[in-house]
């Protein structure tokens, strides 16, 4: 017979559980120390061109950019058209950095100049001086390295669309623009190279060590400066580039932004006859096999962490080339995900948790949520996130709701700060997952997870079990709740949890009875979503990740009462 267990929902101040009032408040203090830290390592300003090496007198190379270039896109450019980060700017012939941005999200995608690459599809001389204006017109707005168009992560794209479309910048220019150009790029190796020790370990550091590795070898510098540059890219990638390929911040977006600028990196280094970073091929290798193992049968990507619509042509021009083989894993054990496999039925699970309290800026509260496709469609989903989303939307994408998981009084498993002090970091909730692999009794893949989000608050321990089929064509599983040592709720206990499970916009449904929902695409693939006696509904949902933006969708909803239903059983079967 199970104990029961009252739920612990006794506070504090702030409404908070003790527990998580400590967090918040280790949090100020270690934030406060990192920064002092920091502010100590800038505290010298960089030294000029003159003084910190030899001046770089030319451009060598120019590397590939392998993202697609779209002939509309610069034909609207050159139209004086700009349309990025879901804004539009008419320039009508004026510079574009003359003018009022119309958000911060174009502003930076403006400042990034990754646009360059669209006027590679037009001849004639137009496109380069097209080119050279935008350019010009950055350097006489910014001259300082301050602001918006500043920021490390932008300065790090700017200098690597310069360096990789130099050629359509500098087809035609005279002698003066060119070494003006060679100049500002050098500035920007300066700038980017003095910030690069005060960055913290995450996505941007990594981006900001591979931007310097190329500038380095696209630029005739000393031979001290490359081995300093590669040196510096190796540490980043034995750091963030887990034994399993995943990325620190376990996002597979992360990933293919990460391959899009090692493989051309990869590339100058071997044109230009260059010694490789020694874990340059390896790391590439990794990340490429994590890509595959996050890869539905319809070629995307599952949506964890900040993960969105990435294009197809991204994620075509990398598979080009992928040298592993298409080899999927069953699990990424460093990253934290498990994959279930069976005929033509995917499950991809997150069964992780942020690897640093920096990295849990980003995170998900998505702590086994799972995604599962048939054939060539994807069913289950989380929601993802747009590609220009402002703070509220990021927020609730974060949220537990905003993925194929269970919560509990609609709250989320993780807390994300919203002191502009902190950021918004975890300071609350999933502090351990758990997980365990084996096969069950009729021979099925079985996964059962575990974590500690509502611990604290409700103190209650989720339990998620994710059970597949050799043939692939029956999926079972339970939710359920515990006390930390396995006790069962309390009787009365009125707290109300809720599963969801976010339909993919493709997807038709029909609820057929009170326990049986209909689901199929547009191939005719057809699945029963069946949970007895636990009144799914169908009810209105939102996908993010969508082509066209945030998109309406439909999502399956049980809600049950802990006292009552400590756990509710569900079956998905595949119709024939």
């Amino acid at each position: 017979m199970h104990r029961r267990v009252t739920n612990n929902r006794q506070g504090a101040p702030l409404g908070l559980p003790v527990p998580e009032i400590g967090r918040f408040a280790s949090l100020y203090c270690r934030e406060a120390f990192v920064r002092s830290s920091r502010l100590v390592r800038s505290a010298t300003p960089p030294l000029p061109g003159f003084l910190s090496g030899r001046r770089a007198s030319r451009l060598l190379v120019a590397p590939t950019d392998l993202r697609i270039a779209d002939p509309l896109e610069g034909e609207d450019l050159l139209a004086g058209r700009f349309a990025l980060a879901g804004a539009v700017l008419e320039t009508n012939g004026r510079p574009p950095f003359s003018f009022e941005m119309p958000s911060l999200a174009f502003e930076r995608e403006l400042a990034g100049f990754s646009w360059l690459r669209h006027l590679r599809t037009r001849r004639g001389e137009e496109a380069n001086i097209f080119a050279r204006a935008a350019v010009l017109s950055f350097m006489r707005r910014h001259r300082s390295a301050k602001g918006t168009s500043w920021e490390t992560e932008i300065a790090v794209r700017r200098l690597n669309a310069w360096l990789c479309h130099s050629t359509v910048i500098l087809k035609g220019a005279d002698t003066g623009f060119y070494r003006r150009f060679v100049d500002q790029i050098a500035r920007h190796e300066r700038i980017l190279r003095r910030r690069y020790a005060t960055l913290p370990r995450d996505a941007v550091r990594l981006q900001t060590a591979t931007a310097l590795a190329m500038a380095a070898i696209s630029l005739d510098m000393s031979d001290h400066r490359k081995r300093e540059a590669a040196r510096r890219l190796d540490d980043e990638l034995e750091k963030q580039i887990l034994p399993d390929g995943g990325h620190i911040s376990r996002s597979p977006d992360a990933l293919v932004s990460l391959l899009l600028r090692l493989l051309p990196l990869r590339q100058t280094y071997i044109n230009l006859d260059q010694t490789l970073p020694k874990r340059l091929v390896a790391s590439i290798d990794r990340a490429y096999a994590a890509v595959n193992f996050f890869r539905h049968r319809d070629g995307d990507l599952a949506l964890f962490n900040g993960t969105g619509l990435v294009p197809g042509t991204a994620l075509s021009a990398l598979l080009r080339y992928d040298e592993t083989g298409g080899s999927v894993f069953r699990a990424l054990p460093h990253s934290g995900f498990d994959r279930l496999q069976a005929g033509r039925t995917t499950l991809i699970a997150d069964t992780g948790r942020p690897l640093s309290v920096h990295l849990s800026k980003t995170a998900h509260a998505g702590a086994l949520s799972f995604e599962m496709s048939a054939g060539q469609n994807r069913f289950i989903v989380n929601t993802g996130v747009p590609l220009a989303a402002d703070e509220a939307t990021i927020r609730l994408a974060r949220t537990t709701a905003a993925h194929s998981a269970v919560s509990i009084d609609d709250s989320s498993a993780m807390r994300f700060s919203r002191s502009a002090f902190l950021g918004p970091v975890a300071a609350g909730g999933i502090r351990q997952v758990t997980h365990e692999r084996d096969m069950d009794e009729n021979g099925h893949d079985r996964l059962i997870m575990r974590h500690d989000g509502y611990l604290a608050r409700y103190g209650l321990m989720l339990e998620r079990t994710l059970t597949l089929s050799p043939d692939g064509t029956e999926i079972t599983g339970s939710d359920g709740f515990r006390g930390k040592n396995g006790a069962l709720p309390a009787e009365g206990d009125e707290t109300v949890a809720i599963a969801r499970f976010h339909l993919h916009p493709a997807i038709w449904t029909m609820q057929e009875d009170d326990d049986t929902i209909f689901m199929t695409a547009h191939d005719n693939e057809s699945w029963l979503f069946s949970a007895p006696g636990c009144a799914p509904v169908l009810e209105d949902g939102v996908f993010f990740a969508a082509s066209a933006g945030k998109t309406a969708s439909r999502q399956i909803v049980i809600a049950w009462t802990i006292g009552d239903r400590p756990d509710i059983r569900w079956r998905l079967n595949r119709l024939s």
